[in-house]
């Protein structure tokens, strides 16, 4: 009887846990978040649903310029820069904006076509509910997530996801 009790227990309270989470935004809406973000000049602020390319699938990466992860995954995405004709390539980060500047210089991130900016206003992290770096996500050519990775994925991961 008294195992039946706390098996019956047991079952509700993980019920309870299971059912209570809600579902994240970014799968609710399934469309890139409505940040801002200040770019590395310091004075435009760059919506990034408004500032999207039409008819280009988009990577979306969150990353820290202080984390080793982040650092060889962008060294990476700038040596095979090549493959990503055709996808538009948005940085973001909530770090202080001289450090996200620097990383942008390092790796010479505009020359490459990517955009990079400060998420101002701290949209991203609870939008993705993010717990690890660097983020990516992914979304097709309508703007519709494909998915979302945390960690380093490397290039081959990467371009598989946009099915390359």
């Amino acid at each position: 009887m008294k195992k039946s009790v706390l098996a019956l227990l047991i079952s509700f309270f993980i019920s309870c846990i299971a059912f209570g989470q809600e579902t994240p935004l970014y799968l609710k809406q399934k469309t890139p978040p409505p940040a801002v973000l200040l770019l590395t000049d310091s004075t435009t602020k760059w919506p990034l649903k408004a500032r999207l390319q039409k008819d280009k699938p988009l990577l979306l990466i969150f990353f820290s310029p202080d984390c080793d992860h982040c650092q060889h995954e962008t060294e990476a995405l700038i040596k095979n820069i090549s493959k990503f004709k055709g996808i538009q390539i948005v940085m973001a980060t909530t770090q202080p904006f001289g450090d996200m500047k620097k990383f942008a210089a390092k790796y010479k991130l505009q020359q490459n076509g990517i955009t990079v900016g400060r998420d101002i206003a701290y949209v991203m992290p609870p939008y993705y509910e993010m717990k690890n770096l660097p983020y990516l996500a992914f979304y097709d050519k309508n703007k519709k997530l494909i998915s979302t990775f945390e960690g380093s994925l490397g290039i081959p991961g990467i371009l598989k996801a946009f099915g390359r």
